[in-house]
This record gives C-alpha cells, sequence and structure tokens, in this order.
C-alpha cells in the first residue's frame, strides 16, 4: 500500500466518492491508485478551470464535497478562477495538487512553484503532505475543514509521499465539527430590533438558509414583523418555484439596488454579507445601503443557520404564522413570444417551459437578468450561479450539477463571451453523457461591459474600445463547437425556432446546446 492508495482510501472513507481531474506526471502515482478503485467516479476535464467548476457545482447539489486531481502549481493557476468563485459560495471541495517529490524541489525543476502562495487566497485551508504517513491525517482534516468552514480546501501532493510505502490500514470517517449555533442573547438583540423597525427592517441570508424550509421560516418572521427577506446578489444556491418563497435578491446595477434597500434601516445578516456593489463608480456609494443603517450580524458562514432561522421565529412567536412571499402556480400558461429572437423572450420560453425539479446553472450575466423574477411561479427547481464574478464558471457548474443529481435535467444559461473561458467543459458533457440544455445568449459581445463603460461616463465607442468590447469579428459559430466537442446543437434565430429547439431538447436525454442567436 502506497500514499496515493491511502489518499484514495481516506476519501472514500468519507463518502468524498467523485474526482474531478486534469493529472500530470507527477500526479501518476494518485492516477493508478484511483484505478484500483472503481468505486471512485473518476470524470476529465480538459482544462483545470473546468475541473474546479464542476467541483463548484456538484458540492452545491451534493451537499458534500468532490476531490480535484490538480497538477503542480501552473496546473493549479489555471483553476484558481472557479476555486474563487467556489470560495465565494461557501463551497465545500478538496483539491488535491500534485508536486514533484520532496527531495527533487531543491533543483527547481521548471514546473516549480510556491503552491502554498498560490492556493492560500483562493483557499479556507491549505496543508502540505509531509509524508506517505501524513497522507491520511492531511486528507481528513481537509475533509473536516471543507465541510465545517465551509469552503475550498487544498492539499499539496509530493510525488514521493504519493509512491511511498505505508503500513496497510483501513481509514475511518474523520468526524466534522458540529455546527456553531448563535448565543440566546444574540437572538434576543435581533428580535427586539426586528420588532422596532417592523417593516424598515430585512433579513439578509445566503447558504444554507436558502433552502426552501428555512426560506419559508424566514418567511414567517416577514409576516410577523414585516421585515423583508432578501437573498445576496450571488449565492450558491436557492431552492425556488411555486410554493415557494419568491425570494428577491439584491440587483447588480448600483442604482437599481440603492433604490430596492433604500427604505432599510435595520439590516439582519443570516450568512451573508453587508450588500455592496460588484465595483465603485464615480460618484456612487459601494454599500448599498443608507449611512443610517444599522446591521446586525446573526449568523456567519460555518454556524448552523437553518437552526438560528428557526431559533429566532422561535423567539419572535413566529414560527406558526403564515410565510409570507410564496409563489403561487402559474394559471393557464401564457402564449410564448414570437417574432424576433431577443434575451427576454429566451428567458421568457425558458421559463415558460421549464421542467419540474430541474437545475439551473445561470451564468447569463446581463442577458438573463429578467430570468430570475420571470421563474417566481416556475415549477420548482433548484437555482444556481456565478458567484465570485470570475466568469466561465456556468458550463462547468453545470457539468458537476449532472453528476451529481443524475435523474434531474440541468439547464445552463451560458452567455457566449464568458462561455469560451470554459468552453472545453462540452467535451466532458459529452464524454460523461450528461443530461445538460446549454441555452448560449449570442449577442456576439460583451454586452456587460458595454453598461459597465457607460457606468463610468463613457458613451461614445470609438474603434479600440468597440474591438475590445465585440466579439463578432469572426462572429463565434457555437454549434459547430459543440458539435466538435461531441455535443448535439442547433441554432435559433426566431422565437418560433427557439422553442422547438428548446422543447426537443428537454424531450431526449444527454447533452444539447442551443445557440440563441439575439
Amino acid at each position: 500500500m502506497n500514499g496515493a492508495d491511502l489518499l484514495c482510501d481516506t476519501l472514500l472513507a468519507n463518502s468524498v466518492d467523485v474526482c474531478f481531474a486534469n493529472p500530470g506526471t507527477s500526479e501518476m502515482h494518485f492516477v493508478a491508485a484511483l484505478d484500483r478503485k472503481p468505486q471512485m467516479r473518476c470524470v476529465l476535464g480538459l482544462f483545470e478551470g473546468v475541473v474546479t467548476g464542476a467541483a463548484d457545482g456538484y458540492a452545491r447539489m451534493a451537499d458534500k464535497p468532490a476531490a480535484t486531481l490538480l497538477h503542480c502549481g501552473p496546473g493549479m493557476a489555471n483553476a484558481l478562477a472557479n476555486m474563487h468563485n467556489a470560495r465565494r459560495a461557501w463551497t465545500p471541495m478538496i483539491n488535491v495538487v500534485g508536486d514533484h517529490a520532496t527531495y527533487h524541489l531543491v533543483h527547481d525543476a521548471p514546473l516549480t512553484s510556491d503552491i502554498e502562495s498560490l492556493a492560500r487566497p483562493m483557499s479556507h485551508f491549505v496543508r502540505r503532505i509531509t509524508s506517505p504517513q501524513d497522507v491520511g491525517p492531511a486528507i481528513g482534516e481537509a475533509y473536516a475543514a471543507s465541510l465545517s468552514l465551509p469552503g475550498v480546501t487544498t492539499v499539496i501532493l509530493p510525488a514521493d509521499c504519493a509512491w511511498g510505502s505505508v503500513e496497510p490500514t483501513e481509514p475511518k470517517a474523520t468526524p466534522v465539527p458540529a455546527l456553531k449555533t448563535v448565543a440566546a442573547t444574540k437572538l434576543s438583540e435581533v428580535a427586539a430590533g426586528l420588532r422596532k423597525h417592523g417593516k424598515r427592517a430585512a433579513l439578509m441570508m445566503s447558504g444554507l438558509a436558502l433552502r426552501e424550509k428555512t426560506m419559508e421560516m424566514a418567511a414567517r418572521i416577514g409576516t410577523a414583523t414585516g421585515a423583508q427577506v432578501f437573498g445576496q446578489m450571488s449565492n450558491g444556491r436557492v431552492q425556488r418555484g411555486a410554493g415557494r418563497v419568491a425570494l428577491p435578491k439584491v440587483f447588480y446595477p448600483v442604482d437599481m439596488a440603492l433604490k430596492q434597500l433604500e427604505d432599510i434601516d435595520y439590516l439582519v445578516l443570516v450568512g451573508a454579507q453587508v450588500p455592496v456593489g460588484f465595483f465603485a463608480y464615480p460618484g456612487k456609494p459601494g454599500r448599498l445601503i443608507h449611512d443610517g443603517c444599522e446591521v446586525a450580524t446573526l449568523a456567519i458562514p460555518g454556524d448552523d443557520l437553518p437552526g438560528t432561522i428557526a431559533a429566532l421565529a422561535e423567539e419572535m412567536g413566529a414560527s406558526k404564522e403564515k410565510p409570507a412571499y410564496i409563489a403561487a402556480p402559474r394559471g393557464e400558461m401564457p402564449g410564448l413570444p414570437t417574432g424576433a429572437l431577443d434575451a427576454d423572450k429566451v428567458c421568457a420560453i425558458v421559463s415558460s417551459l421549464l421542467p419540474e425539479n430541474c437545475i439551473i446553472a445561470d451564468e447569463s450575466v446581463s442577458s438573463g437578468r429578467t430570468f430570475y423574477a420571470d421563474c417566481h411561479s416556475a415549477p420548482q427547481h433548484d437555482y444556481i450561479q456565478l458567484t465570485g464574478g470570475a466568469i466561465g464558471e456556468g458550463i462547468p457548474l453545470a457539468i458537476g450539477a449532472a453528476v451529481a443529481c443524475p435523474d434531474r435535467k440541468v439547464i445552463g444559461m451560458q452567455a457566449d463571451g464568458s462561455g469560451m473561458y470554459t468552453v472545453q467543459g462540452l467535451w466532458t458533457q459529452a464524454r460523461e453523457n450528461l443530461d445538460i440544455v446549454t441555452v448560449v445568449f449570442a449577442n456576439r459581445t460583451y454586452q456587460i461591459l458595454h453598461g459597465e463603460m457607460r457606468a463610468v461616463g463613457v458613451n461614445d465607442f470609438g474603434k479600440n474600445a468597440t474591438m475590445m468590447l465585440n466579439i463578432d469579428q469572426p462572429a463565434l459559430d457555437w454549434v459547430s463547437m459543440a458539435r466538435g466537442m461531441g455535443v448535439e446543437a442547433g441554432r435559433a434565430t426566431t422565437a418560433e425556432e427557439f422553442t422547438k429547439l428548446f422543447k426537443a431538447a428537454l424531450g431526449r436525454k444527454g447533452p444539447f446546446l442551443i445557440e440563441a442567436v439575439i
């Protein structure tokens, strides 16, 4: 038995049975060990950003971490953007980064780098394995940390620690610390604040607080006090649809968000942070609440968020109230849009035809701004989205969700510019025959950057700006790219064509891509 075998066995002992991988030479003993463990599902990504983005989507839906396998510092560097997105979503993840043998580092070989320094900004936990015998403890610590922080963990595996012999052993599951409870005094303070401010108070929630029953309990508090309930601007996973809380989230455009939150005098944070603009703009505030708004942090990530909301409702005598904001089922389906295709029509058609219990992986960026609200009364579904703003998350996020939930249809709402960052993920969708419909908003521009230019006061674009903001010369051919990676695809230029393609994609299994030319 070697260190790599011990690594696999420790992962499996903790029910980590999926590994998204892009291995290299230093990881060959780990690959060989994985080959001896048929109970471990190994999913190859052709780019490391696909690997970590898929691990993010998997954990959001499975509520447990996947492992990733990355090759040395440069391989992990390719993975950092989606590690950042996972960190922002507080997603549990165990990255295993191969490194040179301990005694080879002194030679400063071409792939040698400071992996710890690269990993630390995007990881909640970083640990270098020091010997073959240290493999089991290191992986156990990473597993516990990924769930208790919760978040991204990175373990560095030197090659000689992987191939070195260890005494045969059968690892046991690693205990995970219980989620922290909130002090009764804090609950009493917040309850008093909500009673005092009534309709000018709000709960801002994220993380596990955005599951169906917890949102419902928060909505009961809303009924009892008049307080509003929000999700923060970007969230890891929200359970949505008819019969569930129609939870508004903070708008991305600063002026809209300021208007949305202008009447809030008392803001209670439950796993969320104070709402701020994605960026600074001349003459506009960074915080999206007014200066006089009192902020109370009731719970942070790593606390028992569902338990906190339940305890707060009990403290306020609200646990039996009728919950506010419950989305009513749709009546008769409205007529679907017709004519020339645009982004709002795509959103309307998808939301109208959304299948029950599907998963939405949303990286539609500016094109899909109406989509979230369109789906309040749609059939029940899970909604996962780009969290950290590092584009290139959508296609991999859908991969991970489909691996975690093979019996559910996954619909990827994908902007074309950001989709090109991790377009290699389509190949993984094909190889694994994942049940994903990818809708590409093909506006052939970085549309969000057009808006950002105007937001800083630039309204006239010259040649240089236009060349940097548009991707239409040459125009991307998503149908050809998808087919070249094994994914069936079709192109729509009218609402009728899109509806026909989308209905057909919903009626079949396996990956399908629709290029919606808007």
